[in-house]
């Protein structure tokens, strides 16, 4: 029998409403995981207190995205909330065929054109304990008005309609016990036999 390292490496995309903590549940993903790829969406919204450029979104103007789109530059990107987000399809195919596992975090129009484009990757998607939960953390981050805080909520239950077309669903009530939950499904998912059977040759 001889092992080999895998060839390709899986992409996971994970989508959740808006305030759910997608953001701190990755950082500790990411902490926990070693050969795995965040990749940086771009957008067209603009940057929130504490936020860097590069580090938790490539912000560029509408213009220029619109020439991305233009260009063929993207796997996927969607409007969200009067901005645009989308995912460099360069970049993640070089990590891919790297055999590095590609994370991406997008909203659920995006999820669907992955899904789309690549079957085999893995859809988790990302719920709050409750929806007065997911109202107190977007009041708690103070970064929104009354209304835009409102839309966001609404928007929340109309994404909740697409979890039948994810693979698996995460609580965020602990933040360690989602990242857990992650971590054990990729886990699993590295285990298929379609993953694996590149590693044994001559049985």
């Amino acid at each position: 029998m001889n092992l080999k390292k895998k060839t390709r490496g899986q992409l996971i995309v994970l989508s959740g409403p808006s305030g759910v903590g997608k953001s701190t549940v990755i950082s500790e993903l990411l902490s926990e995981r070693e050969n795995i790829y965040f990749s940086v969406s771009f957008t067209t919204r603009q940057p929130r207190v504490g936020e860097e450029d590069g580090v938790n979104y490539n912000f560029v103007s509408r213009e220029q995205f619109e020439s991305m789109i233009s260009g063929g530059e993207l796997l996927e990107y969607a409007e969200y909330v009067h901005n645009y987000y989308g995912t460099s399809l360069r970049l993640i195919e070089e990590k891919l065929s790297a055999g590095t596992d590609v994370l991406l975090d997008i909203e659920v129009q995006g999820a669907a054109k992955v899904r789309a484009k690549c079957p085999d990757a893995v859809f988790i998607f990302i719920i709050p304990p409750s929806f007065e939960e997911l109202s107190r953390r977007l009041h708690r981050r103070a970064t929104d008005a009354e209304e835009v805080i409102q839309g966001r909520l609404q928007k929340a239950r109309e994404e909740c309609k697409q979890i039948p077309n994810y693979d698996y669903l995460v609580v965020n009530d602990k933040v360690s016990e989602a990242a857990g939950e992650i971590i054990a499904i990729l886990t699993a998912e590295s285990c298929r036999t379609k993953h694996r059977i590149n590693l044994v040759e001559g049985v």
